[in-house]
């Protein structure tokens, strides 16, 4: 009987103990300011898929990670501890993990997923140094057939991995049944000089084998030269993809930083279906276009800063022209943080704090929600606070996501 009365008491400390710190944790979240957007224009059912993740804070002493999403303003300390444990997640990981929650179980990447309306395919390069300093790497390959459920896995040698110091998965298509894995690849070169390659890798999931590894750039360079490979943001990263474009930035190392060398830089495109690598003509698509562009499978947008204004590009894939140019309905300031995302047919813009000289000045957040073909305005709005008293709190923006 003892025994059992040393369990409940036991129990029961827990139960206050957990129970006192939400009390306090709901609390401190309550005297926190609520930031909403006020709606200037347009429809505020346009921010029904919005997701804001920034921080609260105030100097040097106050820091809480906040997320707006859906117009509702949610502190971290507001979150259960298994949440807040594992993070938020992309919102398409976490589509995928409640429909498909035996098969997504580990898998985080969305760049190393590949769905449509059959199967589910997942490639990831699970990598480890061994004693002796060589990379033991090994693809972990996965595929589902959503119409009777039916799982594949296993993991595979990577190919030539003795070269490889890391591998970075990212795209995975499924052409004529076989999975496409592109990766970024650091290659040990043995010496002074680097290697960075762009490596296709071809699967047989049939048979689990590689059937072949395509290097389809390779670039070696000396400090303070250095190469950086960037693609454009994809929109819908796990859906079906016939081209990836593929900016090769040259450049050299200083003391302020990286000076690109721009008559050495260069875009590439690659299309799986016909297996081509094509250097894109300079002047129909600018380098940072593709670099910090947003691609769809059909079209790459961008959001640019010219003549004081905000425009909004599209980039037609096949035809490789510039198909619109079309200004935005907000005001540009340099100074300003901006975020961009493309969904749902719209470009949704957001401004942050205004940071001149490091010093961050605290005015409201603005958002331009337009439909992505005209340049529309669908939605205009600023953050607004619940509290009089937070103005000394700074709304400092980490990114925007769109559901």
């Amino acid at each position: 009987m003892k025994r059992y009365l040393c369990s409940i008491i036991i129990g029961m400390v827990v139960i206050l103990s957990i129970g006192t710190y939400y009390v306090k944790v709901a609390s401190s979240a309550s005297s926190l300011p609520k930031y909403t957007f006020k709606t200037l224009e347009g429809s505020d059912k346009e921010l029904d898929p919005v997701i804001i993740n920034a921080s609260l804070q105030k100097g040097s002493n106050f820091y809480e990670p906040l997320t707006i999403e859906s117009n509702i303003t949610t502190y971290a300390s507001e979150r259960s501890y298994l949440e807040n444990l594992t993070g938020r997640q992309n919102q398409q990981i976490e589509t995928l993990v409640k429909e498909h929650r035996s098969f997504m179980r580990g898998k985080d990447s969305i760049s190393s997923i590949y769905e449509d309306d059959d199967f589910l395919a997942y490639a990831r390069v699970n990598s480890e140094y061994t004693k002796s300093g060589n990379m033991d790497a090994e693809f972990d390959i996965g595929l589902l057939e959503k119409k009777d459920e039916e799982e594949t896995s296993f993991q595979i040698e990577l190919p030539n991995q003795g070269r490889i110091m890391n591998a970075d998965v990212r795209d995975v298509q499924l052409v004529h049944s076989k999975l496409q894995v592109l990766t970024m690849n650091d290659v040990n070169s043995n010496n002074e000089k680097q290697t960075k390659e762009v490596h296709l890798y071809t699967i047989d999931v049939a048979n689990k084998k590689v059937l072949s590894d395509k290097t389809l750039v390779s670039e070696t360079f000396t400090y303070p030269d250095q190469v950086d490979f960037q693609m454009p943001i994809d929109v819908a990263p796990s859906q079906p993809n016939n081209m990836v474009f593929i900016s090769v930035n040259k450049g050299v190392n200083h003391e302020d930083g990286f000076e690109e060398k721009l008559k050495e830089s260069k875009l590439l495109s690659y299309n799986y279906e016909t297996e081509k690598l094509e250097t894109v003509k300079k002047g129909s698509l600018s380098l940072d276009m593709a670099r910090s562009g947003y691609a769809d499978g059909k079209n790459l947008y961008s959001v640019e800063m010219k003549s004081g204004k905000y425009r909004i590009k599209t980039f037609d894939l096949s035809s490789q022209t510039l198909t619109n140019n079309t200004e935005l309905d907000i005001a540009a300031n340099k100074k300003e943080q901006d975020f961009a995302a493309i969904k749902n047919g719209r470009v949704y813009f957001l401004l942050g704090n205004e940071v001149d000289q490091d010093v961050l000045t605290n005015k409201p957040a603005k958002l331009l929600i337009a439909d992505i073909k005209t340049g529309k305005t669908l939605y205009k709005g600023e953050t607004v606070i619940n509290k009089k008293n937070s103005k000394s709190f700074e709304l400092i923006i980490d990114d925007l996501e769109i559901k």
